[in-house]
């Protein structure tokens, strides 16, 4: 596996491993009302969107090499 396929395996990963964090904090706060479940789920989900954009970003510096 190239440095480049598997940074492309680690964005997806961790997108998807941030979005479900924030997703399940969420659902966490809507049951349990605990404001520290609301700010975890919101970082998380600040995180994934940076993430998307970083892979985005990412993948259109690889289609010009």
């Amino acid at each position: 596996m190239s440095l480049k396929s598997f940074h492309i395996f680690f964005i997806v990963v961790a997108t998807l491993t941030t979005l479900g964090f924030g997703i399940s904090s969420l659902i966490d706060y809507l049951k349990y009302g605990q404001t520290s479940e609301l700010t975890l789920g919101v970082v998380s989900l600040v995180a994934c969107g940076l993430l998307i954009w970083y892979g985005i970003r990412f993948f259109r510096k690889l289609k010009k090499l």
